[in-house]
C-alpha cells in the first residue's frame, strides 16, 4: 500500500486532530465531485467567465482566451453558482459504535467535514444540520470561508447523542428550503428506514437532490465474532447474550435483506444511495462512488 493510501486510512485519519486538515486530506484524495452529476454543475449551459483561482479543474479553463489575453479564465456555467447543499449527520448513540478504525461518528464527521470543504471550494453554498432524535445544530447554506470553519468548529465538537428519528430533522430541513437544494444524508439508517426513507422521498418530490451515504461498521457489515458475547443495543441499554456461531447465518441474511430493501426504495424514489464501509479510506470510496454518480449509475 502506497504512503497515500496509508495515510487516508480511517485509523490513521481520525487521528489528525485539525478536522480542516483532515477534510483536505480527503478532498485532495480524489478528483471527482458533485459537480459532476448530471443534474448539476458543468453539465449545464454555459454562462459566462469568471477568474481561475488555485484548486479549480484545469479541464474547464478556456485556452483560446488564455492565448488571446494571457490570463486564465474558467468558463462559469448556469448552475453551477446555484447549488446549495445541506449535509445531514446522523449523531445519534448507535454511530458511536467501531470495531476497527473509530467510530461510525468519527468517520462521519470527517465525511460531512470533506464534503464541506469540496462544496465550499466549488464556490457552492453548504449547510449543516446535525440531529439524534431532534435538530442539534443548523447552519444554513452560505459559500463563504468563515461560513466553512463554522461548520467545521461544530463538527469537531460532536458527540453521541441520544436514539435515532431522522424523521422530525428531515421535516424541519423541508420547511427551510424555499429553492432547490442538495440534501446529503450521512447515517447508519438504524431508525425505522420506512419513515425515514418516505420522509427522504419527499424531500426528493420537492424537487431537491438526495443522497443518502449509508455508513456501517466493518464488524456490523461481516459479523466477525465467535466467542459467546453479550450484545448490547447503544440506544435502548437492552443487552443480549448469544453465540455469534448460532445466529451469524440468520443475522447476515436479515442484515443482507435490510440493505437491499435501503437500496431499493431508495432506487425507487430517485435518491442516490451508497453504502460506505467504515474501515475503507474515503477518498478511495468517495471516487468510486462520484464517478458512478456522474454517469447516472
Amino acid at each position: 500500500m502506497s504512503e497515500s493510501l496509508n495515510f487516508l486510512d480511517p485509523s490513521v485519519l481520525s487521528g489528525l486532530n485539525n478536522l480542516e486538515l483532515r477534510a483536505r486530506v480527503v478532498v485532495e484524495g480524489f478528483l471527482s465531485g458533485l459537480h459532476k452529476s448530471p443534474k448539476r454543475g458543468f453539465s449545464v449551459e454555459f454562462n459566462d467567465y469568471r477568474h481561475y483561482q488555485r484548486g479549480d479543474d484545469l479541464r474547464h479553463v478556456d485556452w483560446k482566451l488564455y492565448g488571446r489575453t494571457d490570463k486564465l479564465f474558467i468558463k462559469q456555467y448556469e448552475d453551477e453558482t446555484n447549488v446549495r447543499a445541506t449535509i445531514v449527520l446522523d449523531t445519534s448513540a448507535s454511530m458511536a459504535f467501531g470495531s476497527e478504525s473509530g467510530s461510525k461518528l468519527t468517520y462521519g464527521v470527517t465525511l460531512a467535514s470533506a464534503l464541506a470543504y469540496f462544496v465550499t471550494r466549488q464556490r457552492d453554498a453548504v449547510g449543516l444540520v446535525t440531529f439524534d432524535d431532534r435538530v442539534l445544530e443548523f447552519l444554513p447554506p452560505q459559500s463563504r470561508q468563515p461560513h466553512l470553519m463554522r461548520i467545521l468548529r461544530t463538527l469537531s465538537a460532536v458527540t453521541p447523542g441520544a436514539a435515532t428519528d431522522a424523521t422530525k430533522p428531515l421535516g424541519d430541513l423541508a420547511a427551510t428550503l424555499n429553492k432547490r437544494s442538495m440534501v446529503i444524508f450521512i447515517s447508519d439508517l438504524l431508525d425505522d428506514e420506512e419513515r425515514v426513507i418516505s420522509t427522504l422521498r419527499n424531500l426528493r418530490a420537492m424537487g431537491n437532490d438526495v443522497i443518502v451515504l449509508h455508513l456501517l461498521d466493518n464488524a456490523e457489515l461481516h459479523f466477525p465474532f465467535n466467542e459467546s458475547s453479550e450484545f448490547i443495543d447503544m440506544e435502548t441499554s437492552e443487552s443480549y447474550l448469544a453465540n455469534p456461531n448460532a445466529i451469524r447465518a440468520a443475522y447476515l441474511d436479515n442484515l443482507n435483506a435490510f440493505l437491499s430493501d435501503c437500496k431499493k426504495k431508495c432506487q425507487r424514489s430517485d435518491i442516490d444511495y451508497c453504502l460506505l464501509n467504515t474501515s475503507e479510506p474515503l477518498d478511495s470510496a468517495l471516487s468510486t462512488y462520484m464517478a458512478r454518480r456522474a454517469k447516472g449509475g
